[in-house]
């Protein structure tokens, strides 16, 4: 049988694993891509300081009210047409930025209010995507891979750092047809959502059994695996949509999620800033600021494979948000650039291993449509701290004038993740089974 499983996963990773990383490319580059816009677009549409924060976080509560409602949607009509909706979407509203200045005339709304509007409903329509995917994953791989292949697919997010920031620069080099450079830009980065959103539709299979690119063996082997680990999860317990959403776990593996994200997000939109105080030119910060980037993308396929094969999760997720604690602590102590662009290094190591190795843990208690939901759930309330860890940041740099009381507080967020997960109550029993069964198949 050994034989079959290679032949099915290595199948199943060429066909998938790709094509889904160009989707979360593309879907964080349209997430990001309003820090670049804004070095023109505050100007043009008058917009504050204070008022772009407010609309560049509510991209995260449209984000936390749809994510769930998302999630309950992709079971139902099938991942491939949900996806595929989603990020055509996505897109249209994206491009719709480059054009607030005639809405806000149209409409007779302000220029902010089109702003505000349009994160979030950016924000409701990106929602599901990533829980959407990840529950996509667990359909076609067994749990022993999933920390691998999560680890790959989240790959995007530092390949979309290190390649995204200098062709948003030089986007906002574009003119013509009376747009200005920032305008370009949305346009630009909206069309490529919309045309992998119509590839989605073509290229996905739903499930293994429709999967023409499998032989009859190949297919029978991947759905016997996965039934055998539905029923192993089921015979321990069994979550409702409504439990899912109350149980503990859930609650707490979501503290976790939201301690990572705000000393994540909290760093990335700050790293530029932090890099520029250094005294290097506009070129040098983009090149620097790809650099933890770097190591967080090695960091996470080493520590993600350490993991599956150890069939440790709690352990490594604590010791990569440990890293993170110090890290960035360290680095608002110290002035150094040399030595702060190390620890921020780092630091990134932490903050990108920790996604992969923590999503296996509420998967290993969830089944079905309570998967769907907790995961979401979980997805959705650590997101919300996309809205907080920034806004801390930048509150306290004004109260302080500089970064030492914000990375302290970030550092102090990944310390609480980290012993929040040591916590966790969940069966190591269960986790080992699930990996022992697609080893045994």
């Amino acid at each position: 049988m050994e034989a079959v499983e290679k032949r099915v996963i290595g199948k199943v990773m060429w066909r998938l694993i790709p094509f889904l990383i160009v989707c979360y490319f593309v879907a964080y580059l349209d997430r990001v891509n309003v820090g670049f816009a804004k070095l023109h677009m505050n100007q043009a549409l008058g917009l504050s300081e204070a008022a772009f924060g407010l609309g560049a976080g509510l991209f995260f509560v449209g984000y936390f009210l749809f994510e769930v409602p998302s999630n309950i949607f992709l079971e139902r009509v099938g991942a491939r047409v949900w996806i595929a909706r989603i990020m055509i979407t996505w897109g249209i509203v994206s491009a719709a930025f480059a054009f607030i200045p005639s809405i806000s005339a149209a409409t007779g709304m302000p220029t902010t209010g089109v702003f505000y509007a349009l994160r979030l409903l950016l924000g409701a329509c990106e929602a599901g995507f990533f829980p959407g995917i990840i529950f996509y994953l667990t359909l076609w791989f067994p749990a022993v891979y999933r920390a691998r292949v999560i680890s790959l697919f989240m790959l995007a997010i530092p390949i979309s750092s290190i390649v995204g920031s200098p062709i948003s620069g030089m986007l906002l080099g574009v003119t013509g047809w009376g747009l200005d450079g920032w305008q370009w830009l949305f346009i630009l980065e909206a069309l490529p959502s919309v045309l992998v959103g119509i590839g989605v539709l073509v290229y996905l299979t739903d499930l293994p059994r429709q999967a023409r690119w499998l032989q009859q063996d190949e297919i029978a082997w991947l759905e016997n695996v996965q039934a055998t680990e539905k029923r192993n999860k089921e015979k321990v317990e069994h979550l409702s949509l409504g439990q899912a959403l109350t149980d503990p776990r859930i609650l707490l593996c979501a503290l976790v999620y939201f301690c990572l994200n705000a000393a994540s997000y909290g760093v990335a939109f700050f790293l530029p800033t932090i890099i520029k105080g250094f005294g290097v030119s506009d070129t040098q910060t983009g090149l620097l600021a790809a650099l933890p980037f770097v190591f967080g993308a090695i960091g996470m396929v080493l520590l993600g494979r350490h993991s599956d094969r150890t069939m440790e999760r709690k352990g490594h997720v604590a010791a990569a948000l440990l890293m993170a604690t110090v890290g960035i602590g360290l680095a608002g102590v110290v002035s150094n650039p040399v030595i702060v662009m190390g620890l921020l290094c780092f630091a990134q190591i932490g903050v990108s291993a920790v996604p992969p190795m923590f999503w296996p843990l509420p998967a290993s208690f969830l089944t079905g449509a309570s998967a769907a939901a907790g995961i979401a759930a979980i997805n959705s309330l650590g997101n919300l701290s996309g809205f907080a860890g920034p806004y801390a940041m930048g509150y306290l740099k004004d109260l302080t004038g500089n970064f030492t009381a914000g990375l302290l507080l970030l550092a102090g967020c990944a310390l609480v993740g980290a012993i929040v997960v040591v916590m966790l109550r969940i069966d190591v029993r269960r986790e080992q089974l699930s990996g022992d069964i697609a080893m045994a198949h």
